[in-house]
């Protein structure tokens, strides 16, 4: 039987070690630990410092646990929107946010661009005083597109009185996030973090923790004044998932800085790109070279090549992540995610080379 790889883009590919992590947490008893005692604050001040310096974090921002990141679209609509948010977006992910945002606040506006588009963020309907929120998606995962730093930084430049909320739930942890040019951050742990599902990070810039301050959104489990005044003490405001935590800090404390990670990432996704323009029947998804993501991958080709392909590769030990919403029967999307060995996607050109490129 082959060796057997999973290019899934989440759940992900998981770390090796995570094996050895999840038998030393129960070994070492974190499977039952009180979550109010010294020794999980004690995880929790660990945990969160080496997101920090890890991730190039900036000191003065917070970070908060959630169940996930999907569950931040409620608390960002519920905590920093009082009135309304402005959401751009191209693909299924960041119309899902769009969507429960605005039935919230009925009030949001959004604008939907083209998968190979780059928008002119200066040209936004948007105006910072009558918006609270501005919401992009960093890196779409069901289209394999990236919004990179510099038009980040165009459209946090504009926001007058408005907030700058970023998804990077397939990018943060795999990309050298520029945190300091917006104001909230957050992703999940299935993904660039290499670990199982369960587990959000939520990261919040001073002005975002004195808009929540300001809204003191309280009529909810999970509202963000909670969250806040139990991080202070290095708890959460509900009964955590401790493990994850756990898992989370074995991961942080052992890896490389992300500015090694993303550039090994971004090195092989241009060789991928290279490659498939190239050498096999299936071409990149997206065509402009400005607007792919260097941590998905997406192919284009005929649903019946697509489904021949990803058949061939699961008997060769590969299993192919599929297309999403639209796309789903006419492409399909490999994980660049950090915890993907060197080893697996050098196994991937190899069953292209052998089953799709001409001798």
């Amino acid at each position: 039987m082959p060796q057997q790889f999973t290019f899934n883009v989440g759940p992900a590919a998981v770390y090796p070690a995570v094996r050895q992590y999840l038998q030393d947490a129960y070994d070492e008893g974190w499977l039952s630990a009180p979550h109010r005692g010294e020794r999980f604050t004690s995880l929790v001040r660990q945990t969160v410092a080496d997101l920090k310096t890890k991730l190039n974090i900036p000191q003065d921002y917070t970070v908060l646990f959630t169940g996930s990141a999907t569950e931040c679209w409620e608390i960002l609509a519920q905590g920093l929107t009082p009135r309304r948010s402005f959401h751009l977006y191209n693909g299924e992910f960041g119309k899902k946010w769009f969507d429960y945002a605005r039935a919230l606040r009925p009030e949001t506006t959004g604008v939907q661009f083209d998968i190979n588009e780059v928008p002119d963020m200066g040209a936004l309907p948007f105006a910072g005083d009558d918006t609270d929120l501005v919401c992009i998606t960093q890196n779409e995962t069901s289209t394999a597109t990236q919004l990179r730093e510099t038009h980040i930084l165009t459209l946090y430049n504009r926001l007058g009185g408005a907030l700058l909320a970023v998804d990077a739930t397939s990018s943060l942890a795999g990309l050298n996030l520029k945190f300091i040019k917006a104001d909230v951050w957050y992703g999940s742990v299935q993904k660039c973090f290499g670990l199982p599902a369960g587990l959000g990070v939520l990261v919040l810039s001073p002005r975002a923790v004195a808009r929540a301050k300001e809204v003191n959104d309280r009529a909810h489990y999970n509202g963000l004044p909670a969250a806040l005044s139990n991080m202070l003490n290095h708890q959460t405001n509900y009964t955590p998932n401790v493990l994850g935590i756990y898992l989370l800090g074995r991961v942080m404390a052992d890896r490389e800085p992300i500015k090694v990670v993303a550039q090994h990432l971004a090195d092989r996704a241009q060789k991928l790109y290279d490659f498939f323009e190239q050498a096999t029947p299936l071409q990149p998804l997206i065509t402009n070279p400005d607007a792919r993501s260097t941590t998905v991958i997406g192919l284009r080709g005929e649903p019946a090549l697509i489904e021949e392909v990803k058949r061939r590769a699961l008997e060769a030990g590969l299993t192919l992540g599929s297309g999403y919403g639209p796309l789903k029967n006419t492409s399909l999307r490999i994980a660049n995610f950090p915890a993907v060995s060197d080893a697996a996607m050098e196994a991937l050109v190899q069953f292209f080379v052998k089953e799709y490129v001409p001798a």
